[in-house]
């Protein structure tokens, strides 16, 4: 993997729309009680992730799957745990709109809320110049996923393929080949170690909990009854608990029910933390000077108020 943003056909990076995306990615207001924003729950200086099982939503409701990270996202095939969109782009929608998250009561109440404050109706001009009305639920989408197209974070295991020997440990060198000798690239495979495929959970033995269908939830095949994406190794070691049900605490931990439910295998302790220390050489430096909270417009005396339901 390079240090560069993964780019796409449909909506070309440009540095107005970069500069648009990363103030809505923080914006508050664009959820129906201004009280939380994409960062809330996929939080940029904790790896893009919030640390809980399941995140908080509007008036404390509960999520049903764990937050993945948003980091390296962009490169996956699709975006959720169940696939439901093509790409960041349509996956920001998702929050917004959802009334356990951030429970806006519609794509126009989002408009009208960007629409209030000058400076973002100036910011939407200057990212999407070709749009007579550039303020659209759609071109919001549109910014937020530019953004986190750059979100990338390459690490010492790229300087290692890059040639730098000395860039991985004889340790972790071991570790990386008791990964592949236990079988775990069958999944996690690609620049990405993972992002690129569907798997059922309990692919060899039964896994104990089917309590969420998956796939299937979307898709109404019973053949796609407990698929689910296979999740990314980049930054493993900093984005627990683990899991679409964020119930598995630690990477070892996760180690041992994959090599147990996914590939029929047994491992030991010194196996597992062997395969633990090449994991951990998939942990890239956070972009901190990329993701710095920017200045948002202030509040305006035509901005929606927000609800007290």
């Amino acid at each position: 993997m390079q240090n560069r943003a993964v780019e796409s056909q449909k909506s070309p990076i440009t540095e107005a729309k970069v500069n648009l995306g990363r103030m809505l990615y923080y914006e508050l207001r664009l959820s129906k009680n201004h009280d939380a924003s994409c960062n809330s729950c996929h939080d940029l200086a904790k790896y893009g992730v919030d640390g809980q099982p399941v995140s908080d939503g509007h008036k404390g409701q509960k999520g049903t799957r764990n937050a993945p990270t948003v980091y390296n996202a962009a490169g996956h095939f699709v975006q959720f745990w169940d696939g439901r969109a093509p790409d960041v782009e349509e996956q920001a929608k998702g929050p917004v709109m959802n009334p356990v998250e951030m429970a806006m009561s519609s794509d126009k109440a989002v408009v009208a809320v960007l629409k209030s404050m000058f400076e973002y109706v100036d910011a939407f001009k200057k990212a999407f110049p070709a749009d007579k009305d550039p303020v659209t639920f759609e071109n919001m989408a549109r910014a937020i996923g530019v953004f986190e197209r750059r979100l990338m974070t390459p690490s010492r295991w790229d300087k290692f393929l890059n040639g730098d020997q000395a860039a991985l440990s004889n340790a972790e060198k071991a570790g990386f080949n008791k990964f592949m000798e236990v079988g775990c690239q069958a999944c996690h495979a690609g620049a990405y170690l993972g992002g690129e495929v569907y798997q059922k959970l309990g692919a060899v033995k039964p896994y104990p909990d089917t309590s969420d269908a998956g796939r299937q939830a979307v898709t109404k095949e019973e053949s796609d009854r407990l698929f689910f994406k296979v999740p990314s190794l980049r930054n493993i070691d900093r984005t627990g608990p683990y899991f679409h049900s964020g119930k598995v605490a630690t990477l070892e931990e996760a180690v041992k029910e994959m090599a147990e439910y996914q590939l029929g295998k047994q491992l030991t302790d010194d196996e597992i933390a062997s395969i633990v220390a090449f994991v951990k050489t998939l942990t890239g430096e956070i972009p901190a000077e990329y993701i710095k909270p920017p200045e948002l417009p202030k509040s305006t005396a035509k901005t929606p108020k927000p609800s007290s339901t």
